[in-house]
């Protein structure tokens, strides 16, 4: 019996609910990717770029009702909604499959299937996982190809023969109201019906990587996060590891891919949206990166804001809802330069200054890891690189300081339960509403989170030196309304005081909040910046703080005796500091 057995079962099962044409099985070849470029430029799914300033650079633009991640119609199906908890959206996985099912039946008619056997993670590593994606979408296909290892490499990493995640996704009508993103965790199954847009469709992203992963890193003793992964070089050649958790479209990119403005000191990209993380035989947090390309969001992003990330996309990238000069060259709002006349809107409309904007505000770019310029060259390592610190930030125009440090782990695990977030285009819904985010994986844990505070909690015993946990907000504002901190590339400046407190380095002050660095004990040599502006992104409000905590303690309410009693102990440990002033 062959290897493939069970996938090959699946896969027909697939074919006969959406009765396609044609079954086609990927292998990853770039022969393949470029058939796939040429017919989708033949039927319009994709545009040519320029090919003199952007090489192999294609545009695509989906359908105004598909542009970002919808989820209110993501859900959890597990047999008991407990599993699934207050944070998510549930359905039962009988009546998913049955509602999906109708979307799905004979949906793939007159179409072509593709079966994408993928790799999440490095070749030869034991932290890499198989899964196996069906599809109607050729931009589906060649996204994939960008984003992860397709074809045999993937087939030679399961571990037995139905060790892999399957994926259905189909593209239907593309109407909201025929639209489903359902996630099977007991059953290693996602479904995926009526939407296109990379958050939704690729399904190895944040249905596998995150959902899934989540649930399945639970059971077998890792960690799968919404984490960028970073390596900030020190003067004296030390690499210092953090992986860092940020809602979408928060800074996390940037950062990723800092530069840093300080002599002696480089930042190393190992991967900017999702980290594999698990303890070696050492005790060591080891993370690896499971995606191999980019889905950045463009608007923002600019020579000024991430220098790399301008450099990396000038070849071979698939950008999605950009606008588009006369030159065939891609704009949106933020590039650092103003759109020629004659510029495209993200739907290929004439665009004039003034009105709409003229890239979608959740325009993307897929680009392969590779052509980042500060790619590490260990981003790869099948035993990934070892983490000394955590990260947690999030867009808060008050409330939460520049940065500072936890107590310890526990302390720790619980600033990221408590994390917030005020919302972006990333998401449908209302842009800049408060809303909790802990961890940055509101949107992405595959099951009840009262349950994923626990697991984060339990992996601090298995440690032999626990990361040390830092907080972060770029966002702070002052009264007029403007950024107390630059930010971008700046904040190379905080990263340095973080790896001077992991390497006991650094000054700062004990408040009731963790430790708070003093405003001299940032470096900031070459900055034109008013300390008095950095005191005050450092400072905090205790009245403010007791209102926020108030609304937390009702946030946490819901998850009744899933919530860690730790999580509990250290909110009323916060509230009495801060009350007692100890």
């Amino acid at each position: 019996m062959s290897k493939t057995h069970v996938v090959e079962k699946w896969v027909d099962e697939a074919a006969a609910l959406t009765k396609p044409s044609k079954v086609i099985w990927a292998d990853g070849s770039k022969q393949e990717y470029d058939r796939l470029v040429e017919e989708m430029l033949r039927d319009g799914t994709l545009l040519e770029m320029n090919q003199k300033t952007y090489p192999g650079c294609y545009l695509h633009r989906s359908h105004p009702q598909d542009v970002a991640r919808t989820e209110q119609l993501t859900f959890i199906c597990t047999r008991d909604p407990e599993d699934a908890g207050p944070s998510n959206n549930w359905m039962a996985p009988a009546e998913a499959k049955a509602k999906a099912g109708a979307y799905f039946k004979h949906s793939m008619k007159d179409r072509r299937m593709w079966v994408i056997p993928y790799l999440m993670g490095p070749a030869g590593s034991a932290a890499s996982r198989t899964g196996v994606m069906v599809t109607d979408s050729a931009y589906v296909v060649a996204s994939m190809h960008i984003m992860t290892r397709v074809g045999q490499v993937a087939i030679d990493h399961m571990r037995a023969a139905d060790d892999f995640i399957a994926g259905l996704h189909g593209m239907g009508d593309l109407s909201p109201e025929r639209r489903l993103i359902l996630h099977f965790p007991e059953e290693k199954l996602i479904w995926s019906v009526g939407s296109g847009y990379g958050g939704n469709a690729l399904l190895g992203k944040k249905c596998h990587a995150l959902r899934i992963g989540s649930y399945q890193a639970r059971q077998e003793g890792w960690m799968a996060e919404h984490m960028f992964i970073l390596g900030v070089e020190d003067p004296e050649g030390r690499i210092t590891y953090f992986g860092g958790a940020m809602p979408s479209a928060s800074g996390k990119t940037n950062l990723a891919m800092v530069v840093s403005k300080l002599p002696g000191y480089r930042a190393w990209t190992l991967g900017d949206d999702i980290a594999w993380i698990y303890v070696d035989a050492e005790g060591q947090l080891r993370a690896i990166n499971p995606e191999r390309g980019f889905f950045g969001v463009a608007p923002n992003t600019s020579a000024a804001t991430n220098p790399n990330g301008i450099q990396m996309v000038r070849s071979n990238t698939i950008f999605t809802n950009v606008a588009t000069t006369p030159a065939k060259e891609p704009w949106w709002e933020g590039i650092g330069t103003e759109a020629p006349a004659g510029t495209l809107d993200w739907q290929g409309r004439p665009w004039a200054p003034g009105g709409a904007p003229a890239a979608h505000p959740n325009s993307r770019f897929t680009t392969p890891g590779s052509q980042c310029p500060s790619i590490a060259p260990n981003w790869e390592d099948p035993q990934g690189v070892p983490i000394s610190g955590f990260i947690f930030g999030s867009r808060r125009t008050n409330v939460i300081p520049m940065v500072f440090e936890s107590f310890g782990w526990q302390h720790g695990v619980f600033l990221g339960a408590a994390m917030s977030t005020e919302t972006t285009a990333a998401i449908t819904g209302q842009v800049g509403v408060v809303r909790r985010d802990p961890m940055a994986m509101i949107p992405f844990c595959g099951y009840n989170m009262g349950s994923y505070f626990a697991h984060w909690l339990a992996m601090g015993p298995r440690l032999a030196n626990p990361p040390k946990i830092f907080r972060v907000n770029w966002f702070r504002r002052d009264a007029e309304g403007r950024f107390l901190w630059p930010g971008y590339g700046e904040n190379a400046r905080i990263l340095k005081w973080m790896v001077d407190r992991i390497h006991g380095r650094g000054k700062a002050v004990e408040t009731p909040l963790g430790f708070i660095p003093t405003a001299d004990a940032l470096d900031l040599s070459g900055l034109d910046i008013d300390r008095r502006r950095v005191e005050r992104a450092l400072a905090w409000d205790r009245d403010e703080w007791l209102d926020a905590l108030g609304d937390l303690s009702a946030f946490f309410g819901p998850f009744g005796r899933r919530l860690p009693g730790q999580i509990r102990q250290e909110l009323e440990l916060m509230v009495y500091r801060l009350k007692t002033g100890r």
